[in-house]
């Protein structure tokens, strides 16, 4: 490599190294792509208080809602790469790629994964009514009666959607599917027995469980809630090679400089081991923890993969 080249690569790497010293220089915000109330939301109200307490400048939450989150997303696209604005999402990050071919952003390209930030368990859970009482019963009905059981989810596209569809897929069941405008009227037209079985990650229904208002039938995740221990996993229920979770994490615009990537890795590592911190996600039902950047940034790719197949093949569409 001519040495001219390797000057101004030191050079950019002293620039770089500098601006993490002083990051962060100014008030930062995070953008939820979901409205406040949401888990997202909360997470990023908690971190981001915590981020303030460790870098010395505000990290502010604006909630940034619309178009099945895409809107945040592509308003965190289009910001300067200096690390003072943060995407915190979910799933539909790796999902709006397949439902919304013309996206105004590249969510492999324009975007540098910092860091996962909790996961929670998928769950599938029905009418405390319905003869099917766990999900092996509910498959074996679904396959004597093809199309006749419904299934109600958050929306047509979200995540509580497609990731019921990569477990029909993989069970070889055919339900039909009643879309609602989120999981929580979903629920409640479970409860009223009008719907047979919905999804959604295990936080929503765990109050209504408790109740005895909804029967779980099991869950994704490699050993049981802590939050409801007595709900089997899919791959204790004969379903091993399911596995759904819904995850949440911090994104920033490409071209943050990678001292600042790391900063904040750190910072939030930091924030995630505080007993506070982690008994407030784990309340809610997520486990709290981070990955390496790199790990997060292939998790991503594959994620995104998965479901553009998905969507192909089982024709599904925004409507």
């Amino acid at each position: 490599m001519p040495r001219k080249t390797l000057a101004v690569l030191a050079a950019l790497a002293v620039v770089s190294a500098a601006q993490a010293q002083t990051y962060p220089n100014r008030p930062a915000r995070i953008v939820v792509p979901f409205a406040a109330g949401s888990f997202t939301d909360l997470a990023a109200r908690a971190l981001g208080a915590d981020l303030a307490a460790q870098l010395g400048s505000q990290f502010i939450v604006e909630n940034r809602t619309g178009a099945g989150g895409t809107i945040g997303v592509d308003a965190v696209a289009k910001s300067s790469a200096d690390g003072h604005t943060l995407l915190l999402t979910e799933n539909s990050f790796t999902i709006s790629p397949a439902l919304y071919p013309k996206l105004p952003y590249d969510p492999l390209k324009d975007f540098i994964p910092v860091t996962s930030v909790a996961v929670a368990p998928y769950m599938l859970w029905a009418r405390t009514d319905l003869p099917a009482k766990n999900i092996k019963e509910l498959v074996d009905a679904a396959r004597a009666n093809p199309g006749k059981l419904t299934f109600g989810s958050g929306g047509q596209g979200s995540s509580s959607h497609l990731s019921a569809e990569l477990f029909f897929e993989k069970a070889g069941i055919s339900v039909t599917h009643v879309p609602f405008k989120g999981v929580a009227p979903a629920m409640t037209e479970v409860m009223a027995g009008r719907v047979d079985f919905g999804g959604s990650s295990a936080a929503s229904p765990a109050a209504h469980i408790r109740a005895g208002k909804l029967r779980p039938l099991a869950l994704t995740g490699r050993s049981r809630s802590a939050m409801l221990p007595e709900v089997p996993t899919f791959a204790e229920s004969g379903f091993a090679d399911y596995d759904a979770p819904i995850w949440f994490g911090v994104i920033a615009p490409a071209g943050v400089p990678a001292p600042i990537v790391e900063r904040l890795h750190q910072a939030l590592s930091n924030a995630l081991a505080k007993p506070e911190i982690r008994s407030l996600f784990e309340k809610q039902g997520a486990v709290p923890g981070v990955i390496p950047s790199a790990e997060f940034a292939r998790r991503l790719a594959a994620e995104t993969r998965t479901w553009k197949d998905l969507v192909a093949r089982r024709g599904i569409k925004i409507e």
